[in-house]
């Protein structure tokens, strides 16, 4: 136990009185705790400022899908026969009606040259010569059938005759009866050769049909492009021997494209032919403009989804047919939205807030996003029409504002300020009260 030495009774009172004052004055050193208080508002802070209302926000609806060419074929054989030339590769552009494939045509042309002598035989055997190839056949002219109607109209006069002797009784019964039988066999005959030259003439019209069609089969020995496209594939080469049917060549037409894709079901009312469309492709730096052009008119029950096609203009080729696409399909040109600039939105630990006027003050004001397109945000919650924002989140703190008011265009942030109307003396800043 530590010991003191000892004092005397007065000189140990003023050591105790001298540090009990010590004690009192150590515990006034210690300021009490008082609240928390709001934190304090920093010096002015000059920024801009725009005040929000609802601007044209187009609604869209994204989907996606994929370019096809405008016409696709499969251009075939129409004949049996085999490949002497071809004259076009995969890739090479075809014009319209240009021959593609040729097979060779000496069977077809000795056909033509056949046809020709039959319809030649069985015009002569009605009495047309070779070369009358644009003299109609009339059977009443043929030979037979003027030989026939000669013989019966002979029969006929002699029959008439004997009636006027029959009449003076200077014919027998027997020699009238003979005429009057002669007469019918001669009519027959007439009708015999008739009939004769009208099957003749059927012939005729058979030979000639025969010759058209081996005409038109060594016409068809030379496959031509049914219009202006590409090669996509090449499927014969000389020497080949196809059957009537074979595929020649596949032509693809890629001057229009048409781009396809599927609507989903709940936005598939607002869909209407006529629509503009920007497709997004990855290879094509800006977007490409094109227009809903034809609607399926049913609903698919597996994917629940409407299809549709826009066409795409490729003139200049520099797209191609298969290519992926996604597509904002513009649903609602006249739809508005609250619009903010992306620099005026804040992002921190996945909340994303801005800088608000609240009665001259800039305040923190959590919102949240919508759909964006380039530096443009849609508002979906925090924020309504009138409310005061900064343009600049990144300058953003707790302070009054010297706010100097821009407006806003599609998310671009605009001075209402003139050239004209600035001055060197004009002051550039004014107090805006939001909130």
């Amino acid at each position: 136990m530590k010991t003191f030495p000892a004092l005397s009774s007065s000189l140990w009172m003023v050591w105790l009185a001298a540090n009990l004052v010590g004690l009192g004055c150590s515990r006034q050193a210690t300021p009490p705790p008082t609240a928390k208080s709001e934190p304090a508002v920093d010096a002015v802070l000059r920024a801009e400022v725009v005040e929000l209302h609802p601007q044209a926000w187009p609604m869209t609806v994204r989907v996606q899908g994929g370019l096809t060419a405008d016409e696709i074929t499969v251009v075939g054989a129409k004949v049996a026969g085999r490949v002497a030339a071809v004259q076009f590769d995969l890739g090479d552009a075809v014009p319209s009606e240009a021959p593609m494939v040729t097979l060779d045509r000496t069977e077809f042309e000795l056909q033509v040259a056949q046809s020709q002598a039959l319809l030649a035989q069985a015009r002569a055997a009605i009495g047309l010569a070779a070369n009358d190839d644009g003299v109609t056949p009339v059977p009443e002219r043929s030979p037979a059938v003027l030989e026939a109607k000669a013989v019966w109209e002979e029969a006929a006069t002699r029959l008439r005759r004997l009636q006027r002797l029959r009449e003076q009784n200077a014919v027998t019964t027997e020699e009238y009866e003979t005429a009057i039988a002669a007469e019918k066999v001669a009519e027959s005959r007439y009708a015999s050769a008739l009939n004769g030259a009208n099957e003749k003439v059927a012939i005729i019209q058979v030979r000639a049909a025969e010759l058209d069609l081996a005409r038109q089969q060594l016409a068809d020995a030379v496959c031509y492009a049914p219009f202006a496209a590409s090669i996509q594939q090449r499927h014969v080469a000389p020497g080949t021997y196809v059957q009537v049917g074979n595929p020649l060549m596949t032509l693809v037409r890629t001057d229009t494209l048409r781009f396809r894709g599927a609507m989903p079901e709940r936005h598939a009312h607002r869909l209407a032919v006529g629509q503009q469309v920007r497709l997004f492709i990855e290879s094509i730096a800006e977007p490409v403009e094109a227009t809903v052009t034809r609607i399926s008119p049913t609903i698919d029950p597996m994917s629940r989804a409407l299809t549709f096609e826009a066409d795409v203009d490729n003139r200049a080729g520099r797209l191609r047919s298969g290519l992926f696409a996604e597509a904002e399909v513009i649903v609602d040109p006249r739809a508005t939205a609250l619009v903010l600039n992306a620099g005026a939105i804040q992002e921190f630990a996945g909340v994303e807030k801005v800088w608000k006027m609240v009665n001259g003050e800039a305040r923190e004001q959590v919102i949240q996003t919508g759909e964006r397109r380039s530096e443009a945000v849609t508002i979906v919650d925090g924020l309504q029409s009138g409310d005061i924002v900064l343009t600049d989140a990144s300058i953003g703190r707790v302070a009054r504002v010297e706010a100097t008011l821009v407006e806003q265009a599609g998310g671009n942030f605009v001075s209402t300020e003139t050239p004209d109307e600035a001055s060197p003396d004009a002051p550039t800043t004014r107090q805006i009260h939001g909130g």
